[in-house]
Formats: structure tokens, sequence, C-alpha cells
């Protein structure tokens, strides 16, 4: 106050917050020895004095202001003035993919677009795909969303036009318009998927297309993207590293003073990612005990660190571009790697501000294909299309590659080597390419949690023993045709385990829209049964 009075300048009540609440004090004194390379017991005047550095009521400031409460009146008078709000950063800030020769992007987008349909299709396409891509295009000039796929067109152009294997992938393959563009693979004749799945008026969420790129070239592309755009308006996000189990207790426990064969054997007994912490139990199998105060203490304050963030790093290949200079748009630093800098938030907050970002991400497996396709050249003098021969149905030549997959030889196969994949794969027996979605899809927590296994796998080998396909429930009459149902759920054998399928499901049954239907909880399968009527003797009359 009497520097306010010999300068002149006003005063404004605030408080310098280092914790939501005092009993957090504790762990607040633990992070500032962990900052500061020391032990509780050698931090002495780096610790705060007080518990006071807490977000205190505006009854507590008013309070603690009583003698001038002018400042109270003055600093809700300033805050009033700080109206910015997060939701003036939208898709607006996006730069202009505009095309020579073309009026605006949206004009360019329809072009291309249509180009890439006529080469997709030399003979005609099936009427629902040209009414598909129609749609589509009226809702990304709705959304003005033309010039991300330009810019994610653009990045997959460059990347083809230099031999470096790429493909979108996620809910990017529901796109007709990334068909044709050629980011995807998926052909929607064959793939009857939902674009609302992908891009929902509704949702009012951006586009999101991943990208994945040869993991031993991803940087000439990203290298592109900096040429393009400039450093000052493109970048790299964030992404948020969070203490987990093992981190946490090692912190807190060098924190403490705990010698590092104590350290080693509590965070030995946790799994590298665990996200709890030290049990009693656990510790007394180490030969510790859990009583000792100080070791309570270790543990309490290591499982409330859990999760609280650690440091920033740099996203995976999340790229945000603007149009305006990037750091008049969010806050940047600089990143390890020379001639870098980084954005401050990640994936997750440019999302929330519905910030158009482009995923541009490295695959090991694209390394390892493109490899084998060089090798296939020089010695065989082959060049083998792609997608291969396992995207047919059925042929000769893939008999042998799916008694692999049916036998579970898998080690070092893309997508299904996990140890829970390789389990599945002989009870599952993978025929043809749509098998193997479904292997992959169904060793999930979803369909895993929802019960949606064993049902399918029953249903499955009815079929291969009897030939007899499941029965489906029919909606009423006023709701639509009797198969609608199993032209849905045929390929599942009645089990839903597709979020589309439960879409379409709503769509047939409930009349929904299909915004409306993507605004169903995304979790699906839900937690209950969803039993195939083929177990039951019985089928619903009412839809």
């Amino acid at each position: 106050m009497a520097i306010s009075e010999s300068t002149g300048i006003p005063l404004i009540a605030v408080n310098d917050v280092l914790y939501h609440a005092p009993e957090r004090r504790p762990l607040q004194d633990v992070m500032t020895c962990i900052r500061e390379h020391v032990t509780i017991d050698t931090a002495g005047r780096r610790l705060e004095a007080n518990a006071e550095r807490h977000l205190k009521s505006p009854t507590e400031m008013a309070r603690l202001f009583r003698r001038a409460p002018e400042v109270i009146d003055r600093t809700l008078r300033f805050l009033d003035r700080c109206n910015f709000s997060l939701g003036e950063l939208k898709n607006t800030e996006y730069p202009d993919e505009s095309r020579i020769g073309f009026a605006n992007p949206q004009e360019a987008l329809v072009e291309l677009s249509e180009q890439g349909f006529q080469r997709r299709y030399p003979n005609g396409a099936n009427p629902k795909v040209r009414l598909a891509l129609t749609r589509e295009l009226e809702m990304t000039l709705k959304l003005n969303y033309a010039k991300y796929f330009l810019t994610v067109y653009d990045i997959v152009r460059f990347a083809t036009s230099k031999g470096i294997l790429c493909q979108g992938r996620g809910s990017a393959a529901n796109s007709v318009i990334c068909y044709c563009l050629g980011i995807t693979e998926v052909d929607p004749e064959k793939v009857d998927l939902l674009f609302e799945r992908f891009v929902s008026e509704e949702r009012k969420e951006p586009p999101d297309i991943d990208v994945d790129f040869e993991h031993d070239r991803r940087e000439e592309v990203i290298q592109y993207i900096y040429n393009k755009y400039g450093r000052h308006h493109a970048n790299l996000a964030a992404t948020v590293i969070c203490y987990r189990g093992r981190s946490a207790i090692r912190e807190v426990g060098k924190a403490f003073g705990l010698s590092d064969d104590t350290v080693g054997a509590l965070a030995g007994m946790l799994w590298g990612w665990s996200a709890e912490g030290v049990k009693e139990a656990e510790v007394r199998k180490a030969g510790l005990d859990p009583s000792d105060p100080r070791l309570n203490q270790v543990m309490q304050l290591a499982e409330e660190m859990i999760g609280t963030p650690r440091h920033l790093s740099q996203h995976v290949g999340g790229f945000l571009i603007t149009r305006s200079r990037i750091d008049e748009v969010v806050p940047v630093e600089n990143a390890a790697m020379e001639d870098r800098t980084v954005i401050e938030w990640d994936k997750d907050d440019l999302e929330a501000l519905r910030l158009l970002k482009v995923d541009v991400l490295g695959l090991g497996m694209l390394s390892c294909l493109k490899r084998g396709l060089d090798l296939l050249r020089i010695h065989y003098r082959e060049t083998p299309r792609l997608p291969s021969i396992l995207l047919e149905e059925r042929t000769e030549e893939a008999k042998p590659v799916y008694a692999m997959i049916q036998r579970a030889d898998t080690l070092g196969t893309f997508q299904i080597e996990s140890r829970a994949q390789m389990s599945m794969l002989p009870r599952l027996k993978p025929e043809k390419f749509y098998d193997l979605g479904i292997e992959v899809a169904i060793v999930r927590p979803g369909p895993i949690q929802g019960k949606m296994v064993h049902p399918y796998l029953l249903a499955r080998e009815k079929f291969r023993e009897t030939g007899v396909e499941p029965t489906y429930p029919a909606p009423s009459r006023e709701h639509g045709p009797p198969d609608e149902l199993k032209q849905i759920l045929h390929k599942t054998m009645g089990v839903p385990l597709f979020q589309e399928q439960a879409m379409r499901i709503a769509i047939v049954a409930a009349k929904f829209e299909a915004a409306e239907a993507d605004k169903l909880p995304a979790r699906w399968p839900p937690s209950s049964v969803w039993a195939p009527s083929s177990f039951s003797t019985k089928s619903s009359s009412t839809g």
C-alpha cells in the first residue's frame, strides 16, 4: 500500500495461488523439493512459510482487504474489463487454402473431389456413393471445412510424390471425400460407414484426420509443412506428461530422503504405466513397514501426485496451422530440437477450442512395408499393388496367409501381434479381411466389458456348424421393413460391435436423424448384454 501511494499505481487484490485448497500444502512442498533437487529436511526457506497460498473465497478476500475495501471494488472492475473469451479462437484462424484457378477453397475441393471420384470409379459408382459425396460437400460448405481437407490433401500429395507411404485412418475412413482425394483407401461402396461419425453439425467438433507416414521419413513431411507455412504460422502441439505410479513414488521418495534401495523396491511393485499407488500389502511383501509415519506419508502423497502434470513434451505429430502469427493465437515455447517451437497447449485443448489441427503421425510398420516392397523390386522385380490381396475376398493366394493368422503365427504382424490378439485368433479363425476388422475391434475394453465377445464367438461357431444365420428383431411396420436390422448386424452375427452399428440401430429403430444418433454416448457397447436373437426362441415385433 505504501508503494502504491508513493508511485500512484492503484492496488488490486490478488493472492499468489499455488494450490486450490489448504490441505494441498504438503504436496506443494514436495513439488518444490523435486524442482529444487533437495529433500524436505534440507529445503529450508525454499518452502512457503504457511498454507495461505490457496484459492480463497470472495468472503475471505474481502476480510483480508477490509482495511482497503476500494481495492476489492477496483479488482472486480478490472476483471470486468478482461473480457477475452477462449471461444473467440475458432477455425476462422485457419489459413485459406485456395487453389490457383478457383474462386475459393470450397470450389477447389468440389473440383478435386470430382476428379478423384472419376478416377476411383471409372465405370460409375453406386448412386448412394454419389449421394454421400454430394451431402458431404454440402456439409463442408456449411461448416467452412474445405480448407482443412485441402491442407491434408496437399500434405498427402507431397508424400506420395516423394514415394513416402502414407494412409489416413480412424473416423476419416467414413468420408467419401477422403477416399476421392486419396487420403484413405476405404471404398465406401464396399464398406457402409456413416459420415456423421467423422463430422457432425450437431457435435460442433472440427474434423480430425489422422494420417500415418513412414516413421523413417516423417521428418520430410514435417519439414515440408514448416517450409510451406513457416514457423510463425505452423507448430507442433504439446502433450502433457503426467505422473504415474512409478514416477510419483520415485520422486516423492527421493524428496523424503528415502534410500535408493527403498525407492527402487517401492517402484518395482508397480507396473510401468500403472495409475495406482503402492498398497500396504505390497509394502509388507517388500519387507517394509507401512505404519512408519514417513513411509506412510510418502505413499499417501505419491497417490495424490498421480495424474498431476509433470512437464510439457512434443506431440507425436499434431500440427496447428494459423492465418495470423501463431504466437498471437496460442502460447508457444522453444522446443529441445534446434529451430523448432512447440505450442504450450495439448491436442485436447486445441479440440476444446475448435482449432483445426493436422495429425502427421509416424508408423514404423509403414517403414517395414516400404522396405519389404523395395526388397521385392530388387530381388524379384515385382511391384505389388497396394492395398494387397488381403483386401480382396478370400482368394487362393490369400489362403496360406489366413492359415498362418488362424494359428496365431502373427508375431511382427501389425495390429494382431499382441498377446491378447494372438489368444483370440484361433478362436475367431479369420477367413477374410472384414474378419480381421472384427478381430481387432473385439479385443478392446468396450466389447469385453459389454459382454459382446462370447455371444459373437458362439454365433459365429454356430453358423460355421449349421450354416444357419441368426434371426433378427424386426421393427414394427410403421418403423420400417423387417430386414433393416439384419442389414446392420448380419456381418457381426447379430451382435453390435461397432459404434456405427449403434448409430444405425438408433436411426432404424428409433427414427433418429444421423446427427442425433451421433450424440449417443461414445462408450459402445453398453455395459448390459445384447444377446443375438439366435439364442432366443422369440424375436421382437416392436423393434
